[in-house]
């Protein structure tokens, strides 16, 4: 009798198991779920608050996370970079499966304390393409959830981009005065250098300094165009600074407004609603 009941048990979650199968495949057949993909977040957070940063995000998702120093600082008077109140700053990019993308902004805005002054910002970027090996490993982490294609952000949905400035060193303030005469709020710089770019430079038709800095601007959508316009002329291609610029679309945010993460929880309120 009892090997009797354990076998309809075991059958009853045999269909269980198909079923929920059956209604995966159907919704994603329907285009309202799609396959868990890795998007990429990046944080520009005080010194030594990386560490902090990377224990909540894998509290609810798992990351392969990289940090390098960034500064908050102007060598001149801008004492207002993003990330207010302190020249060192923690600039953290960090791989991790889309369908936690919601649960970390939110972890992070409170968590972080975000919404106060010179504590940081966080955004998320999609990717277009990422080595398979990662990419699996993360999905992996998190096979049992799905992305809601409803929730995806498209080009009318965004309100920010990423406006990234490679130009020679020591001329990131004549960088900043161009971008904040243009509309910006402030940026972070973070050091670099050129590659051997001989191959690409031939065809460019210009010669890279190896030693760069590196700006990084967040800005309203509207306020884009206006700021690397600015750029170019004055720190661009043309120009002794040789300046590399290019701009990326940003989805998610923490710590930028607080009326347009409301609204964008607002969203995401609505879609599980319709989904219910």
């Amino acid at each position: 009798m009892e090997e009797k009941q354990n076998k309809l048990i075991a059958q009853g979650k045999e269909k269980t198991e198909k079923l929920k199968e059956k209604v995966t495949a159907a919704r994603t057949a329907k285009g309202s779920v799609r396959l868990n993909r890795t998007k990429l977040l990046i944080s520009i957070v005080n010194y030594k608050d990386d560490a902090r940063l990377k224990e909540i995000i894998d509290e609810v998702s798992v990351a392969l996370s990289f940090t390098f120093a960034g500064t908050g600082t102007a060598r001149t008077q801008m004492l207002d970079y993003l990330g207010i109140g302190e020249t060192e700053k923690a600039v953290v990019l960090s791989l991790f499966p889309e369908s936690d993308e919601d649960v970390i902004i939110r972890e992070i805005r409170s968590k972080m304390s975000l919404y106060l002054v010179g504590r940081g910002i966080s955004f998320t970027v999609p990717l277009t393409g990422i080595s398979e090996i990662i990419a699996n490993g993360l999905s992996s982490a998190a096979a049992e959830k799905s992305v809601d294609r409803r929730k995806i952000m498209n080009g009318s949905d965004r309100k920010y981009d990423l406006i990234v400035a490679s130009v020679e060193t020591n001329r990131m303030d004549e960088a900043m005065e161009a971008a904040r005469a243009a509309g910006a709020a402030g940026g972070t710089v973070i050091r670099a250098r050129s590659l051997e770019n001989a191959k690409a430079e031939q065809f460019i038709g210009i010669s890279l300094m190896e030693e760069r800095e590196i700006l990084l601007i967040l800005t309203k959508k509207e306020g884009k165009l206006a700021i690397m316009e600015a750029l170019s002329e004055k720190v661009g291609l043309k120009t002794d600074a040789g300046g590399v610029i290019f701009s990326l679309p940003v989805d998610r945010t923490a710590g930028i407004s607080v009326a347009d993460e409301e609204a964008q929880d607002h969203g995401e309120a609505s879609a599980e609603e319709n989904k219910e």
